[in-house]
């Protein structure tokens, strides 16, 4: 069976430079999947690999069975258009609304009418509580705001895979939980598949179906699998000492849902 990504003995580095090799996983159909490990590991390096913005050293990347390494001009582009990417600071442009931010892809990419845009890029707000900031600019956004208003920008175009950078950096307990469970619900929603890139335990124990782990100091990945499970099963015991060493917190805990909403819209 064909995965919503598949990696194919994938190196990642710079020039003679190998931060990672001899990759080989899957993402499912439909999953939560983490990419995590300690600082410096390459966790973002192989998002960026993974979404074309670098080449790998060697190997293959399929998204939904097609090479985004060798695929070239428009086969490249119509893989890339399959997916959103949300990155840690939101990466709005500060000049334009919230709603014309989030209109930007509809209106670069389809043929919409400006009334079905418009509703368009309201709907994808709604998504994820943010149909109060349509008129509001950036720098009025508190900063998870922010990351929603990425979200939903990502969202735009309904791609069937979606990638977050350290969705969660930055942010309080608070906002961070209302951000995993939008995660959550919008994969419920639509039915896309969500690749995080992290190594904040609340958040993986939170909303992970399975994680890979990289390990700098062997230069390759260590464990693939459920976190609970590797937690307490894993033969490394580097894996379980590094899930162990927090998690599952708010998890046992949980803040209410109201208290989420009030937090994380009040502008900073």
């Amino acid at each position: 069976m064909v995965g919503a990504i598949d990696i194919q003995d994938v190196t990642i580095g710079y020039g003679k430079r190998i931060l990672m090799e001899h990759l080989n996983f899957s993402v499912e159909q439909g999953e939560v999947f983490f990419i995590m490990g300690g600082s410096g590991c390459g966790k973002s390096t192989l998002l960026k690999n993974i979404i074309g913005l670098y080449t790998p050293l060697k190997g293959d990347i399929l998204i939904n069975g097609r090479s985004i390494v060798s695929e070239e001009g428009d086969a490249r582009r119509q893989i890339m258009r399959t997916f959103g990417v949300t990155y840690q600071g939101g990466a709005l442009f500060g000049s334009m609304t919230v709603g014309e931010n989030v209109a930007l892809p509809l209106e670069l990419y389809t043929d919409l009418s400006p009334e079905e845009i418009k509703a368009k890029a309201l709907e994808k707000l709604k998504l994820v509580d943010l149909a109060h900031s349509v008129d509001m600019m950036p720098s009025e956004l508190s900063g998870g705001m922010l990351k929603r208003a990425g979200l939903a920008r990502a969202l735009a175009l309904e791609p069937n895979l979606l990638f977050f950078d350290e969705p969660s950096a930055g942010l309080d307990p608070l906002s961070s939980a209302h951000l995993d469970r939008l995660i959550l619900d919008i994969r419920d929603k639509t039915g896309a598949t969500i690749v995080v890139v992290s190594h904040e335990l609340d958040s993986i124990f939170a909303t992970a179906d399975r994680i890979v782990m990289l390990d700098r100091s062997v230069r390759t990945m260590v464990a693939l699998g459920n976190p609970r499970d590797l937690m307490h099963n894993s033969p490394n015991p580097w894996v379980r000492n590094f899930l162990s060493r927090g998690g599952m917190t708010r998890e046992q805990n949980p803040p209410k849902q109201a208290e989420i909403l009030q937090k994380d819209n009040e502008n900073e």
